[in-house]
């Protein structure tokens, strides 16, 4: 096979993936740069924002800088399982430090006054999880106890790297939450442990992403975060940022296809500034472009929305009860359904176009479940706001397939 063009689609729609132009995010990179500049860290950061912003994207952008400027870095998605336990969550942070640890020979002498190894060991000693593990067992003291101890100990030995610190940086920290029936709380401890040692000196910087629920819920777990974490919250690109994310990617001699001017305009209509709606409408469109060059010229709008339906929308949608999908279809048809929303403003539209009104005490047991599946999230304010951007639109959508009009308002 003959390839003509060695220019492939440069766009990347998926979880994470780097685009292959990062828009925007100036003040982002500001306010990262700024807490990497702290002796003493008295801030650390959230980065939170609703799917599809680029969260996990701007993570690993900061990785780059935090690395030029001489910090360490330690980086992992928070799972589930790690929220089990106080345990699951010291054996998380234990695991992610032996990564730069391991290669580090720790002194004879601080390991004999821990009573881990006796002095006169000829056998150089590295920190690796093994010893960790090793040193954080042998603790006395509850969980919190031991792992602050063994980041103690492993500060004085990271110090001899001459580095100015270490950055931690768990994405999808939305997933950790204290499980009080049970009594543990993995989150309390999280908070409480990086409070202890930065309040000791030890420079280690904590940045958690996740959806908009993660800010309220730490506060929740311990009313000093507020205090302890910058709030950065990701908003979509504006219109010269989403601009430059369509167009430099395929400002190449090489590249194969061009977009006139009203093609980048719909691009930009379509995915509202959203980062990966824009790589995936790209994307889409690019293929098409390529492969209909000779009768095709702009945007094929309704056929890259039936399949963002497809790819992106119908697997939330399907996940959720008929009940469900009826309190959201009705939330869709509010004027300000794609900013904030009340309950009461949901009580109000349904009596009017409901077939089955919903009271106020239903709505919120339904947004209670809707949040914990990722649709819905609740700010400070107690007002509600669509988890996932553009599912207004997507719901819209389906009610125009079944021929049923939204509500003229």
């Amino acid at each position: 096979m003959t390839i003509h063009n060695e220019f492939r689609n440069p766009f990347r729609p998926g979880a994470g993936h780097m685009p292959p132009y990062l828009a925007g995010r100036k003040s982002e990179f500001a306010d990262f740069f700024k807490l990497l500049q702290q002796d003493v860290i008295l801030d650390n950061m959230i980065l939170t924002g609703l799917r599809g912003v680029g969260k996990t994207v701007l993570l690993e952008a900061f990785k780059s800088i935090a690395i030029n400027n001489n910090w360490l870095w330690i980086g992992n998605d928070l799972s589930e399982a790690t929220s089990m336990s106080e345990e699951n969550i010291a054996i998380r942070l234990l695991t992610d430090l032996s990564v730069i640890t391991s290669n580090i020979i720790i002194q004879k002498k601080q390991l004999s006054k821990i009573g881990f190894i006796k002095e006169e060991s000829h056998n150089d000693i590295f920190l690796n999880y093994d010893i960790l593990r090793n040193i954080f067992s042998s603790t006395p003291g509850l969980t919190s106890d031991k792992l602050k101890h063994t980041i103690h100990v492993v500060w004085e030995s990271i110090k001899s790297l001459n580095k100015h610190g270490v950055v931690f940086a768990y994405d999808e920290a939305q997933n950790l939450s204290d499980k009080k029936e049970k009594e543990q709380y993995p989150l309390a401890l999280l908070l409480d442990v990086f409070q202890s040692i930065q309040r000791a000196g030890i420079p280690f910087l904590l940045i958690l992403t996740g959806l908009p629920t993660l800010a309220p819920k730490l506060v929740e777990s311990r009313t000093f975060a507020e205090r302890m974490f910058k709030v950065v919250f990701l908003d979509k690109l504006n219109a010269d940022d989403s601009r430059d994310a369509i167009i430099k990617p395929i400002q190449n001699d090489k590249c194969p296809i061009s977009l006139t001017e009203k093609s980048v305009n719909d691009i930009i209509e379509i995915s509202k500034g959203y980062p990966y709606f824009i790589q995936f409408i790209c994307r889409e469109t690019y293929d098409s472009l390529l492969q209909n060059s000779n009768v095709q010229k702009s945007v094929p709008v309704k056929e890259i929305l039936r399949k963002l339906d497809s790819d992106f929308f119908s697997g939330r949608w399907a996940k959720i009860t008929d009940r469900q999908k009826e309190l959201l279809t009705i939330i869709a048809q509010l004027n300000n359904a794609s900013n904030e929303f009340t309950i009461q403003e949901i009580v109000d539209l349904s009596k009017k176009i409901a077939k089955k009104s919903f009271s106020n005490s239903h709505i919120n047991q339904m947004l209670i479940s809707l949040f914990n599946a990722g649709l819905i999230y609740k700010n400070r304010y107690s007002k509600y706001s669509f988890a996932v951007p553009l599912m207004n639109e997507f719901i819209l959508r389906q009610i125009e397939s079944l021929n049923t009009p939204p509500l003229l308002q």
